[in-house]
């Protein structure tokens, strides 16, 4: 009884999923600028921040 348990267990597979990445390079272009721009943001306001409200406190 236990060969057959394993025999049923080692022929399934698990099932691959194929992750495509974009293939329109202005998709990818979009989306650096994007983050890029969330990126400078924030550390604008960091800056801010440091800059102009620690020193009042």
């Amino acid at each position: 009884m236990k060969e057959s348990f394993n025999q049923e267990v080692d022929s399934t597979e698990p099932e691959r999923l194929e992750v495509q990445a974009p293939k329109d390079l202005s998709i990818v272009a979009s989306d650096a600028i994007k983050y890029t721009a969330y990126i400078m943001l924030l550390f604008g306001f960091l800056y801010f921040l440091i800059a102009y409200l620690a020193p009042m406190l």
